[in-house]
């Protein structure tokens, strides 16, 4: 059963890269030996595309995905974030890149596409119904004496039931 996604960037400066993903996108993580962080992401969505034009088969790209571009690029910069391209309307998204320490650039993009991200969770089945207990039998008529007290109820083992 596929229960993640591990992503790999390569880094000409880890340490920078890190420090990036931890200090300006704020990432939680965990240290998994000697300062080798592994970040945990966000839900993700994973789109295949057909090679066109000459793009070689076995190339892949990480889009990190916001729902309001615009005021996640002027957050960015606020934390000193350099942008690599302008934000573009690409019909499917807008998109831009970003400059990630040691690691060049990675883009930015808000969909416009459906995401199975928002997708409602498919609804819980519930479990079968128990079986109705066989009801007891109505009274006919009420008892014309107070009920006597009811003795100590000693432990009886219960009663077998023949199966037909």
């Amino acid at each position: 059963m596929l229960t993640a996604l591990h992503t790999l960037i390569y880094s000409e400066d880890a340490a920078a890269t890190r420090a990036f993903f931890r200090d300006t996108l704020k990432l939680k993580f965990v240290d998994a030996m000697d300062g080798w962080l592994i970040f945990a992401l966000p839900p993700a969505e994973l789109g295949i595309h057909p090679t066109e034009g000459g793009t070689p088969t076995g190339r892949h790209e990480l889009y990190l995905m916001c729902d309001d571009i615009e005021s996640m690029v002027a957050d960015l910069k606020r934390k000193g974030v350099e942008f690599t391209k302008p934000v573009t309307d690409a019909g499917w998204g807008i998109l831009t890149a970003l400059k990630v320490p040691g690691a060049g650039e990675l883009h930015l993009y808000q969909p416009r596409h459906k995401s199975p991200l928002k997708l409602k969770p498919p609804a819980k089945t519930r479990k079968a119904p128990k079986p109705n207990k066989p009801s007891k039998p109505a009274r006919t008529s009420k008892p014309t004496k107070p009920a006597a007290r009811k003795k100590k109820a000693t432990k009886q083992a219960p009663p077998t039931r023949r199966l037909r």
